[in-house]
Formats: structure tokens, C-alpha cells, sequence
């Protein structure tokens, strides 16, 4: 597993979450109320997105930053997470986060474009926060077709409401399994669970 080096729009995403986690990470007061409800529902919507795509026991979590979706990842006792991220100082962050969860998570570094897995190596793969922040269809499909080769099942990813990105996933080879609202008639971003089609 080999580092491959990260594409523009992996670098501006990684700047933009870095310094959104540096500043979490040093404000010393509790979350607020809708901070605290914001994190319940994506605890939420993750929990269902794991539920259909059938409870993977592998799973890839691409661009996995600060590891902020490790301890739901491993709510399943069986599970095995791989954990990439295209930097390695965000990787040894994540892995001070949560210490008591490494002995079930491997972290590589790695660009989410050209993932240094094998073909098929994984249940499923994972992608929250940086698929939704591509900006342009090009680089969904490339990232959809290097998720169909590294994926034997499933694919979890969000995206704005406002993209049409469906003709995107069945024209990588995807079919829709499932999709959720962040808040159910907002309009703000969604969770798609997508199976390999065929």
C-alpha cells in the first residue's frame, strides 16, 4: 500500500478539514445543542447506510481524516476497518483520537483517486466528506471507477442534494440501494448506499 500522491481537489479538501479540525480540536467548550443534534443524525444516517448495504465486515473509510466515524464503523463487534487518508499527519492524529479502536483499524496513506488496494479487497467502501466536495463530474466518475475496482459490494458516499449524480453512479456501474436526507425534505446533502451492478 503505497502512498499515491493526492490530487488537487484531496489537497484542498484536506487543507479545508485540517483547519476546521484544528480549530474543534482547541475549543474547549461542549458542543452546542445543534451541533450535538447535527452529530446524532449523521450517527444516524451512517448506522442505516451500514444496515442496507448488508452490515459489511471490511470496510475501506476513504478520506478518513480525524477518524471521526471510527467508533460507528465499529459498533459491529466483526467488523475490520481500513482507514486511508492522503495525509499522514491527519492519519496519526485520528489514531491519537482513538487509541482503544486500533486494534480493529489499519491506516494507510494514500489518494482516494488511486487507492493502493487490490481489485475487490474490500466489503465496502466508505466516503462521507470527500466525495461530496468534488466539484465536477469528471472526478466523481474517476472516483466511482476506482471505487467499482476496489469494492466487492458496496459503496457508501454523500452528496449535495442539489447534484444530480444518479446517471453518475449507473454509468460507473453502480445501482442505488438506498439514499437518506441529512434532514429529510432540506435539500441540504444526502447518504446514497450503492451496489456493484450486475
Amino acid at each position: 500500500m503505497s502512498p499515491q500522491p493526492p490530487s488537487s481537489i484531496e489537497i484542498e479538501f484536506a487543507e479545508r478539514c485540517g483547519r476546521e479540525h484544528a480549530r474543534v480540536c482547541g475549543d474547549t467548550r461542549p458542543p452546542g445543542l445543534l451541533q450535538r443534534l447535527a452529530a446524532w443524525r449523521v450517527q444516524r444516517l451512517v448506522r442505516h447506510a451500514l444496515n442496507a448495504a448488508g452490515e459489511p465486515g471490511l470496510i475501506l473509510d476513504l478520506a478518513c481524516g480525524s477518524g471521526r466515524f471510527w467508533p460507528v464503523l465499529a459498533e459491529h463487534v466483526n467488523r475490520v476497518i481500513l482507514a486511508s487518508d492522503n495525509s499522514q499527519d491527519m492519519l496519526d492524529h485520528a489514531r491519537g483520537h482513538h487509541p482503544a479502536l486500533l486494534k480493529r483499524i489499519k491506516t494507510f496513506q494514500g489518494s482516494a483517486f488511486s487507492i493502493g488496494l487490490s481489485a475487490n479487497a474490500v466489503d465496502c467502501i466508505f466516503c462521507l466528506e470527500l466525495f461530496r466536495h468534488v466539484p465536477g463530474s469528471d472526478g466523481r466518475l474517476a472516483l466511482l471507477r476506482e471505487f467499482h475496482r476496489v469494492s466487492r459490494d458496496t459503496v457508501i458516499v454523500s452528496v449535495n442534494s442539489a447534484v444530480a449524480v444518479e446517471p453518475e453512479f449507473r454509468q460507473a456501474g453502480f445501482e442505488v440501494l438506498n439514499h437518506q436526507e441529512f434532514v429529510p425534505g432540506s435539500k441540504l446533502w444526502r447518504v446514497y448506499v450503492l451496489r456493484k451492478a450486475g
